[in-house]
């Protein structure tokens, strides 16, 4: 079967064509011009949405407010669309839980071939559901509510940071190899720089182990890879 994309996008233009390449291509297409009814419109059918093209500068609610939305209740792949080619806009999406960036004005055969790319790589957030919380010492991940918390203290996680703890937790006490990570979390077509993992693993280091008092969780095991333990 085909699969269903929801395209934002407030230039008519664009959604026009857009649609029409898509459709070409045997994608579903659901339209959106402004943030607020793309909310509406994932809430409604978010069973049947595979994939979102969001553009960035939208009315209502920009993209990035649209982004951080779903993320907290999904894990849809979202390609984020803009006019503004900006280290720190595409930093921005990225580590708000976009897949992929794309900058206007951009080839569609290029994202087509980005679509097919995001579409491929693992989702975890449908699975979670048969095993809603996991939990070490006191640092709690319940699935269900998409909810981390150390303690008393609820921690707020992007959407990489998310799936790689999740895999950390779905082996307590094994020590996974940085590759072994990657593939999981980034997918095994990912062609950028593999230490993406070490550093996605600091960034859970502080804010999982940066509470005092408390016992570090996360380990690293020299020539080997990482592991998420309370016995060391």
């Amino acid at each position: 079967m085909g699969k269903t994309v929801l395209l934002v996008e407030d230039e008519q233009g664009l959604v026009d064509s857009l649609k029409m390449e898509f459709q070409f291509e045997q994608y579903t297409v659901l339209t959106a011009t402004d943030g607020v009814a793309a909310l509406e419109t994932f809430t409604a059918q978010a069973a049947k949405i595979d994939l979102i093209i969001l553009d960035w500068m939208l009315p209502k609610l920009d993209g990035l407010g649209v982004l951080r939305r779903i993320r907290r209740t999904s894990d849809v792949p979202i390609i984020m669309l803009t006019a503004r080619d900006y280290t720190g806009d595409k930093v921005a999406g990225l580590l708000g839980g976009a897949d992929d960036y794309v900058t206007k004005p951009f080839d569609t055969e290029e994202l087509l071939a980005r679509m097919e790319v995001v579409l491929r790589r693992p989702r975890h957030f449908a699975a979670d559901q048969s095993e809603p919380t996991y939990q070490l010492d006191d640092l709690v991940f319940d699935t269900k509510k998409r909810r981390v918390t150390r303690g008393e203290n609820s921690i707020q996680l992007t959407q990489r940071e998310y799936k790689l703890l999740l895999e950390l937790f779905k082996a307590v006490d094994k020590v996974f190899t940085r590759d072994e990570l990657l593939n999981a979390v980034w997918g095994t077509d990912f062609e950028g720089d593999p230490n993406i993992v070490d550093v996605y693993i600091r960034y859970l280091r502080n804010k999982i182990d940066k509470f005092p008092h408390h016992k570090k969780l996360i380990q690293t095991v020299r020539g080997v890879g990482y592991t998420l333990s309370a016995d060391f």
